[in-house]
C-alpha cells in the first residue's frame, strides 16, 4: 500500500506541470515522424487557450487574436529559430562556423523557419498552453507559450524538423526538447546543415545578397529608409522626434492608401486615403499629433511605439500581405 501511494503522489506531480497539459505519446497516439521522435498530442479534456494565429512575424514568434478581437505577441516556449529581421550570431547554433558564410546559412535556414511557421500556424486556430515552471511574459512582454496545431506542439515540430534551436530556458519539456534537438543535429536536418561546411559554401553568395536585400529595407517599391526610434529627451514627451521614414523606390507613383504600420506588439497605424508617394520620395510618419501633409503623417499616438531596445516595422497592404518588414 505505501508503495502505491508513492506511486499515485508521483503521477499527480508529473501531470500538474503543465497548464493544459499534453498526455504522453503512449497514452495520446503521438505522430511518429521519419526521425523516430514523437510528438505529444494536447489532451483533449483540456483545450488549451484557444486562438487565431493573424500574423507569422519569424518561425517562433506569432501574433494570435482572442475571440474579443484582442491581439497578443507569443514567443514560442522553449525554441529559438534563426533570425530573418537581425543578424545571427553562429556561436549559439552549435557546429556552425562563425563565419560571414556560416551567418548567411543561418539566414537561409531562418527563411526557411519562417516559411515552415507560414505553412503550419498562418490563420489557423490554435491552442497555446502555458507552463507553470516558466514565466508567463518574456523580456518583451510576449506571451511565452506551447502552440498546438491539429493536436501537436509546433514547438517541438521546429526542433523535431531542425528549424530551431534549443532555448536555454527553464521549462517542463526541456530535457525531451534537448533529445530531439541532438537527433536533427546528429542527421544534420535544416539549420544543422549549416554545420556542414560543403553545406555553408553553397548557400553563403545568394543568401547574403538578399540578406543585403532586407537589410536596405525590403524587396518592394516600398522601404524602410529610416527609424528615428529614441527621441531626444523622455521619448514619451517628444513623441514627434520618434518616426519612421518611407521611401518609393519605385519608378511609379505608388497608393499606399488604407496599408497598415504596424510594430511588434501590434500597434497599428492605417495610412490614410489618398496617400501616394511620388517615385525616390520620403513619406515620414511621426508618432505624436499634428496637421498631416504630402510628406510627414502623424500617428496620434499617446506614448512612444517604437522601442528604443528593438523593434519590428511592419507595413501590409489592402489585402494584409506583408511588403515590407524591417527590425533594428
Amino acid at each position: 500500500m505505501r508503495a502505491l501511494t508513492v506511486v499515485i503522489v508521483f503521477l499527480v506531480v508529473t501531470t500538474g506541470c503543465l497548464s493544459g497539459t499534453p498526455v504522453s505519446e503512449s497514452e495520446a497516439g503521438a505522430t511518429t515522424t521519419a526521425a523516430g521522435t514523437e510528438a505529444p498530442t494536447l489532451d483533449p479534456s483540456v483545450e488549451g487557450l484557444r486562438v487565431t494565429v493573424t500574423d507569422v512575424v519569424d518561425g517562433d514568434t506569432v501574433t494570435v487574436a482572442y475571440p474579443n478581437g484582442t491581439r497578443e505577441t507569443v514567443r514560442l516556449l522553449g525554441v529559438d529559430t534563426p533570425e530573418v529581421h537581425g543578424s545571427n550570431s553562429p556561436d549559439e547554433f552549435e557546429g556552425v562556423p562563425e563565419t560571414e558564410a556560416g551567418e548567411a546559412c543561418l539566414r537561409s535556414a531562418g527563411e526557411r523557419a519562417s516559411a515552415y511557421a507560414n505553412e503550419r500556424l498562418a490563420g489557423e486556430t490554435v491552442s497555446l498552453v502555458f507552463d507553470e515552471r516558466s514565466d508567463r511574459r518574456g523580456y518583451y512582454g510576449r506571451l511565452l507559450a506551447y502552440v498546438f496545431v491539429d493536436g501537436e506542439s509546433f514547438n517541438h515540430a521546429l526542433l523535431r524538423e531542425g528549424h530551431a534551436r534549443l532555448y536555454e530556458s527553464t521549462f517542463t519539456e526541456r530535457e525531451r526538447y534537448e533529445r530531439t534537438e541532438a537527433s536533427a543535429r546528429e542527421d544534420r536536418r535544416g539549420l544543422w546543415a549549416c554545420a556542414d561546411p560543403e553545406a555553408v559554401s553553397n548557400t553563403a553568395g545568394s543568401t547574403t545578397d538578399a540578406a543585403a536585400a532586407r537589410t536596405d529595407g525590403g524587396d518592394g517599391s516600398l522601404t524602410v529608409a529610416e527609424i528615428h526610434y529614441d527621441a531626444a529627451g523622455n521619448d514619451n514627451e517628444n513623441l514627434n522626434d520618434e518616426y519612421v521614414v518611407f521611401r518609393n523606390s519605385g519608378e511609379e507613383p505608388l497608393d499606399v492608401s488604407g496599408w497598415i504600420v504596424s510594430d511588434a506588439a501590434d500597434h497599428t497605424y492605417p495610412f490614410p486615403e489618398g496617400t501616394v508617394v511620388d517615385p525616390g520620395s520620403d513619406l515620414t510618419l511621426r508618432t505624436g499629433s499634428g496637421a498631416d501633409t504630402e510628406e510627414t503623417l502623424y500617428w496620434g499616438a499617446g506614448g512612444a511605439v517604437w522601442n528604443n531596445d528593438g523593434d519590428v516595422v511592419t507595413v501590409r497592404d489592402a489585402d494584409g500581405s506583408v511588403v515590407v518588414r524591417k527590425s533594428y
